[in-house]
């Protein structure tokens, strides 16, 4: 048990290199990283975020010398408490996500922090994989991947993550480096830790001796198995160093600290299909599979009648799921080939096995990937949203136990069984029937002795029908974690638990990595330290805290996450309810101010990665809106903005006009002095990425009628913003737009008043809803009135105003520039592409009402060229931050000016004016509307 006086020790010895931006010792900051997606919480008292090796050596060795625990935390997407730790938390990230590329990408080296996902983006050009495959590939990282073994579907244990690595740079608790693929690092390592090397080879060979251990061993990992330490690198290899390296995977940070993995890919199978099977109960479904696993199927995924409920309505699932019958259990299917022939022969053999069973409805395969693509996204997102079907106050459990293939359908029918017996009525079983691989899914309340009680007896009875019925795996890939620790001597036996025991001795005398999971002396620490969930806000209620929403969080890395933004609130409410912890209250409500509210960009990227789609962007318009009530200061002022809208845009042009003339006569190098030493006091930031002030002038537009029209509603940005003093084009976007229009035949019409005209988007943004409302409800009228009743489209020049107006406003056809040109004027415009390599950004809203490949297909009809910069979701701009936080904006950016500098881009191109001032500040070269691009390589199309 650590002490307040280990860690101070711990903290005086501290590597200097970690400032106090990499070192969090604020509750607010230490409950927010402490989180991970299982249920257990435990806050930690200091949490670093180191950048290098050296520093993790020098934190291992400074935690053994004083005796203190320390946890390894990656992605946080763990399930069974492995990322959590009152004493030490070390964070290993963002600043983890380096990798090289070896032997034309058939091996890769990776940082513990690169996201799964994005491991296959990079292989992608190599036609290659990396071949684990969890459910949460998209938000894990690959430290965590590793070192808990996770798999999915396909990857079964022919190509975990204990078949793929080939070396790993490893750094022990005592603070020694060691790579297990450079034979000088071996041979220094031989020097210092012979007696590690020798006890280890003794190791070895007892266990080779010993042949019933040792035909145990290659019993259990038969099929999946991450219960306890991971000892088959006993038997699989001689070497020592082979053994070291295996050894930490599933070792889920109990041994050392993977710094970096060499992994061996698999090639990209490119002619893929799958089927989905109805099937009379769960017991012949079973059955089924058994049969299958004879076929050349590559995954098939087994979802109970529970399973499919939490799916029914979502976009893709099919009409009928409601109507199947309680017991109906489904198959997901999927085959792989490298060529059409060889899929279409391996159709045929699994059909001919479907043939054989009787099938609650008609089965076949599709090649039709969006219509395949939904099905297996549904499945990965089932926990989530079988966790947002629970019952409020409900904390969702689950377990993944594996049988072996011929105890499958008795042993997952007694499983399903023992659920009822305890009345989990809204359990769920689903997961990779094809490695006898289930997960069960239960929603628990933990406020009563006998809500806790039903619970223990229901773990107990299934480790009684795992282990001693079946000898199954107690965990298959989601780790032992916490709450199968107490079990981990169960399943193995004596002799197989006494060698991991020897094996945590051996790396960490001190037990000071992750005590408490895999090894736990406390028989009750499943039914310990549960994680509370309390009703704080309707929109996030049903956040099960999975974590799968950060891969899309600006500022995930940076101040809070949108599930830590979750947690924090969580925990005030919690505190507010139970009137506790006054002191620990304020301290939350006071770092959430700048953490949580002013840096939350409110893009709402979110909810497109989060299963059941949580926009915690409305949980930060709430709090907002909490702050400035009705009638007050705040309000006040936003309602003298709404009434007197026009005079606000005049006084901005004045603003733009005399900062355009500093700019011009002191020059940019003086100006950005000034106004970053400005910022540093308060006042809003400038950049030379600004724009001069801009009025339009209807009379100079020269329109002419046409019987193809338009409604151009240009947002107040570009009524009020034109360009930068050193844009390429001096052309203001509305005349720009206007031009456009008409060299393709349109007439162009603009709505009345527009001077006073808002979409809402400004007042939203800080919670003002009424006001924001009232502002849409006057646009509408005027559009509505425009366009002659909803007969002609209309267009936004700003996609995040038009996101707003397409949600507000549903009685007239509104378009996004993009959106537009695509729909009514490709066949209108001759396309004359260019060669000059060109960058695009798919702003927020552009993604999220699914404009993001209309935009790359629009920009690819202007360039040979194109590039979307990977890694760079929102800008960070968000309406007024880039000039009020404009350390969000930079940070969102980080990874975008080494893209457009390594592709020798010279020029950019989006669709939101502000969006484009941080692109353009950032990145280093201008940002334009796509209007420019398009309007530049195309001219108007004859007419025979």
């Amino acid at each position: 048990m650590n002490t307040s006086n280990n860690i101070r020790a711990f903290q005086q010895a501290m590597p200097t290199t970690i400032t106090k931006q990499r070192l969090f010792t604020d509750i607010t900051r230490r409950l927010a990283w402490g989180t991970d997606a299982g249920f257990y919480r435990k806050i930690p008292q200091l949490v670093l975020h180191p950048a290098n090796e050296e520093e993790i050596s020098t934190l291992l060795k400074n935690a053994n010398d004083t005796a203190t625990p320390v946890t390894f935390r990656a992605a946080g997407t763990s399930l069974s408490g492995q990322a959590i730790s009152d004493s030490v938390l070390i964070v290993v990230g963002k600043l983890w996500e380096k990798y090289r590329i070896h032997d034309n990408g058939e091996t890769i080296s990776l940082q513990p922090g690169i996201v799964g996902s994005r491991v296959n983006e990079i292989l992608k050009p190599f036609d290659r994989i990396f071949s684990p495959d969890p459910a949460s590939l998209n938000s894990a990282m690959v430290g965590g991947i590793i070192i808990n073994n996770a798999s999915g579907k396909s990857c079964g244990t022919h190509a975990n993550s204990d078949k793929i690595l080939l070396s790993a740079r490893i750094i022990f608790a005592d603070g020694t480096l060691l790579d297990t693929a450079d034979e000088q690092s071996k041979t220094a390592f031989q020097a210092t830790h012979s007696e590690f090397i020798q006890t280890l080879l003794e190791l070895r060979d007892e266990i080779r001796e010993n042949k019933t251990l040792s035909d145990r061993i290659c019993h259990k990992y038969s099929i999946k198995n991450v219960t306890g330490l991971n000892i088959l690198p006993f038997i699989a290899y001689d070497d020592p160093f082979d053994i070291i390296t295996h050894l930490l995977v599933g070792s889920e940070g109990t041994l050392a600290f993977l710094a970096e993995a060499t992994v061996s890919t698999e090639p990209e199978m490119h002619f893929k299909a799958s089927a989905m099977l109805y099937l009379k109960d769960i017991k012949y479904a079973c059955e089924v599979v058994q049969k299958l696993k004879h076929t050349p199927v590559t995954g098939v995924e087994l979802l109970d009648r529970k399973a499919l409920q939490s799916v029914e309505g979502k976009e893709g699932m099919p009409d009928y799921l409601p109507q199947l019958a309680p017991g109906v259990t489904a198959l997901l299917i999927e085959t792989k080939a490298n060529t059409e022939e060889e899929l279409l022969y391996q159709i045929e053999a699994i059909e001919l096995c479907i043939r054989e069973c009787e099938t609650v409805l008609p089965a076949s395969f599709t090649q039709d990937e969006n219509v395949y693509n939904v099905w297996w996204a549904i499945r990965s997102g089932i926990f989530p949203s079988v966790g947002g079907m629970r019952e409020p106050g409900t904390t969702t459990l689950i377990e993944d136990v594996a049988f072996h293939m011929e105890d499958l359908a008795e042993a997952t029918s007694e499983l399903q069984q023992l659920l009822e017996k305890y009345n989990y009525t809204d359990s769920v079983i689903y997961g990779h029937a094809l490695e006898g691989n289930f997960h069960f899914i239960i929603n628990q309340r933990f406020d009563s002795n006998a809500e806790v009680a039903r619970y223990e007896s229901l773990m107990k009875d299934v480790v009684e029908l795992v282990t001693e019925k079946y000898d199954g795996s107690l965990k298959a890939e989601h780790g032992t974690g916490r709450n199968m620790a107490p079990f981990v001597a169960k399943e193995w036996g004596d002799e197989a638990f006494y060698i991991m025991q020897k094996v945590k001795k051996l790396f960490d005398p001190n037990n000071i990595l992750n005590p408490g999971v895999i090894f736990n002396d406390n028989p009750d620490c499943f039914i310990s330290d549960f994680k509370p969930l309390p009703l704080t806000n309707p929109h996030v209620d049903k956040c099960i805290e999975c974590g799968f929403c950060e891969v899309n969080c600006l500022t995930s890395g940076f101040t809070l996450s949108s599930r830590q933004r979750i947690v924090i609130q969580r925990e005030i409410t919690r505190l507010k309810q139970n009137n506790e912890s006054p002191e620990v209250l304020h301290e939350l409500e006071k770092g959430y101010k700048y953490l949580g509210n002013a840096t939350c960009a409110g893009d709402g990227l979110c909810a497109t990665s989060c299963p059941m789609g949580i926009n915690t962007g409305h949980l930060t318009h709430d709090v907002r809106h909490a702050s400035l009530p009705t009638g007050s200061f705040g309000w006040n002022i936003g309602n003298f903005a709404a009434n007197h809208f026009a005079g606000i845009k005049t006084g901005l042009r004045s603003v733009l006009t005399l900062a355009n003339f500093a700019h011009t006569v002191i020059g940019s190098k003086n100006m950005t002095y000034l106004c970053n030493e400005a910022n540093k006091m308060g006042l809003p930031l400038w950049t030379t990425a600004m724009p001069k002030a801009h009025k339009i002038h209807l009379n100079s537009l020269n329109i002419k009628p046409s019987q193809q029209k338009v409604v151009y509603f240009p947002s107040c940005i570009n009524q009020s913003m034109g360009v930068h003093k050193d844009s390429p084009e001096q052309t203001p976007l509305s005349d720009k737009m206007t031009g456009l229009f008409q060299k393709a035949g349109y007439e162009v019409i603009f709505p009345e008043e527009m001077e006073k005209m808002c979409c809402g988007t400004i007042w939203e943004s800080k919670g003002m809803y009424d006001i924001a409302d009232r502002k849409t409800e006057e646009l509408e009228a005027a559009l509505w009135k425009a366009s002659e009743q909803g007969k002609y489209p209309v267009v936004c020049d700003q996609s995040p105003c038009l996101y707003r107006m397409k949600e507000k406003i549903t009685k007239i056809k509104l378009f996004e520039p993009v959106e537009f040109i695509e729909t009514y004027l490709v066949d209108k415009l001759e396309f004359h592409p260019i060669n000059e390599p060109i960058a695009i950004h798919t702003t927020c809203s552009m993604t999220k009402m699914g404009l993001k490949n209309t935009l790359v297909r629009l920009a690819n009809r202007c360039s040979s060229n194109v590039l979307l910069p990977s890694e760079v979701g929102c800008c960070g701009f968000a309406g007024d931050k880039g000039f009020t936080t404009p350390e969000v904006n930079r940070y969102a950016l980080r990874k975008l000016h080494p893209q457009i500098e390594a592709n020798g881009i010279k020029k950019g191109y989006s669709n939101s004016r502000t969006c484009e001032i941080g692109l353009t500040t950032n990145s280093g070269i201008p940002y334009m509307s796509i209007v420019y691009l398009v309007d530049q390589c195309t001219t108007a199309k004859e007419i025979h």
